[in-house]
């Protein structure tokens, strides 16, 4: 089934991305979520009927949990669930960035199974399924080596290298920073960076798709205290996340408070 659905995944976020550069460099409207949940624009709604419109036609039998959607009371029960952003990074967007991305992911029984991060301006295609790998644009990709903390690159927002995280003194990371939590999960499984850290209680959304690259990247990828990430939950969402190569993985779980 994993290898089923990903060519659907791959199709769908290809048409996700003709829809979202289409209001690429003219004025798009946006407004303000309730709860300061964040920005809206009309491609991200725009982009959510395409995707849902795609994707449980192909699947009618799968759930349904996106962040443009109303709630789908039928998805805790459903044999599999579609787990979608249709824009991640819409800051990014808006602001004329390239770097915001498109993430699907399919979840079976809580763990996904496929899954596709795909940033049409950049022309980035991270896809994997269960057992198959992960790859970009068609080649394999694989998680660093990197075995120690000082000296390792940190995708993490400034705030995630104060003291009072750590238990002694902060390790000697080189930090960086991404807007799209998708987009930073995918550098870290294709080597790039060494690892990925958010401490904040985290949308399904935002790290499902890239829970699975990780892992079949050969990364370790958990929640903030080590923990398995399982999806499709109540409320949707994990607490935190922490990626990493898996030596590096063990050390930041032991270093954090």
């Amino acid at each position: 089934m994993p290898a089923r659905d990903l060519p659907l995944l791959i199709e769908a976020a290809r048409a996700a991305g003709e829809v979202a550069t289409g209001y690429v460099g003219g004025s798009v409207k946006r407004w303000d979520k309730p709860e300061d949940a964040g920005p809206v624009t009309e491609a991200d709604l725009a982009v959510n009927d395409v995707l849902e419109a795609k994707l449980r036609s192909a699947r009618p039998a799968y759930g349904w949990l996106s962040e443009e959607s109303a709630h789908d009371p039928l998805r805790a029960a459903a044999p599999r669930t579609f787990i979608i952003d249709p824009i991640d990074g819409t800051r990014s967007f808006i602001d004329g960035s390239r770097a915001w991305a498109h993430a699907l992911a399919v979840c079976d029984e809580g763990i996904v199974t496929a899954a596709v991060i795909y940033l049409p301006m950049l022309d980035l295609m991270y896809a994997a399924a269960s057992g198959m790998g992960a790859t970009l644009n068609g080649a394999p990709i694989h998680a660093s080596a990197q075995d120690r903390t000082d000296g390792a690159t940190l995708l993490a927002a400034r705030t995630m290298l104060e003291a009072h995280h750590w238990r002694g003194n902060v390790p000697a990371f080189k930090r960086e920073h991404r807007p799209s939590l998708a987009y930073r999960l995918s550098l870290v499984a294709e080597g790039r960076f060494d690892a990925m850290l958010t401490l904040r209680k985290t949308w399904e959304w935002d790290a499902a798709a890239g829970d699975l690259i990780l892992r079949e990247a050969g990364a370790i990828s958990t929640d903030r205290r080590g923990n398995a990430l399982r999806f499709n939950n109540a409320v949707p969402q994990v607490d935190g996340m922490l990626a990493a190569a898996p030596l590096l993985h063990g050390q930041m779980i032991g270093a954090l408070a």
